[in-house]
């Protein structure tokens, strides 16, 4: 099976909250659902917020740019969320990037996703609550709305990741299957090559395994991961409770003087 699933570890159970005072060269990697925006029952629920927008604006103004959405959304459905707010953005999960000069660079979807897209759809067909979405690159069954069927839904897209290879992310009530060839770490990464993110501290804020990739990066390119959500096993160093909590501190960074580090 092609998971996607990190391995991970505690550093603490009790994350303190990040810093206010971030390096002069930081650069700004945000999840959206969970992080930006709070999970809701359906993701057409997820509409644009005038605060949101207000933060992200004087946070592009306040890094010089360096501010980016790395998603498991569409590119279409981002841009829509955050009201053509963001240039740069990874979308489905690093699956499609844009850069801040507004090149969009995507890969091809997997012939496996054809038998995928068939076998989710039929089960969200039985089952009223489950709610089946087609991202293009990846496809994805979401069971928020009928939690007795998780069991079934995570077997399901387990056999049909070893039989087509795709990859299998399991989120906050969803199981996804996607091409090969990416993921949010991968997404950092790259951008941190290219224009206006070279040299950068990456920091990376986001709420559940999918973003484990991201915290991993971010890590390794000497900068830090923050978990947003309960403690739980993860690679971030710093911890905040919610997606109001995210705001109230990207809110301050805007306020704050910057370290000279």
């Amino acid at each position: 099976m092609a998971a996607a699933t990190p391995v991970v570890r505690a550093e603490s159970v009790d994350f303190s909250p990040p810093p206010f005072n971030l390096p002069r060269r930081a650069a700004l990697f945000l999840d959206l659902d969970g992080t930006l925006a709070p999970i809701m029952p359906r993701p057409d629920d997820v509409g644009p917020d005038a605060r949101r927008a207000r933060v992200i604006a004087r946070l592009r103004e306040r890094f010089e740019d360096r501010v980016a959405v790395v998603s498991g959304r569409s590119l279409p459905d981002l841009d829509h969320i955050l009201d053509g707010g963001v240039s740069t953005i990874a979308a489905i999960h690093g699956l499609v990037r844009r850069t801040a000069g507004g090149g969009v660079v995507e890969l091809q979807p997997d012939a496996g996703l054809e038998d995928a897209r068939r076998i989710l759809g039929e089960l969200a067909d039985c089952e009223r609550g489950l709610l089946f979405e087609d991202k293009r690159l990846s496809v994805a069954l979401h069971y928020r709305n009928a939690p007795t069927c998780a069991e079934a839904v995570v077997e399901a897209a387990e056999r049909l990741s070893r039989s087509t290879g795709l990859v299998l992310q399991l989120g906050d009530m969803v199981a996804e299957l996607r091409t090969p060839g990416a993921d949010k770490g991968s997404a950092v990464a790259t951008f941190l090559m290219e224009t206006p993110f070279e040299g950068a501290i990456p920091i990376f804020v986001g709420d559940d395994l999918t973003d484990e990739d991201g915290f991993g990066a971010a890590r390794r390119l000497g900068g830090f991961g923050v978990l947003v959500g309960k403690p739980r096993p993860t690679l971030a160093r710093f911890g905040l409770d919610g997606p109001g909590e995210v705001l109230d501190w990207l809110e301050r960074l805007t306020e704050t003087r910057e370290s000279v580090a």
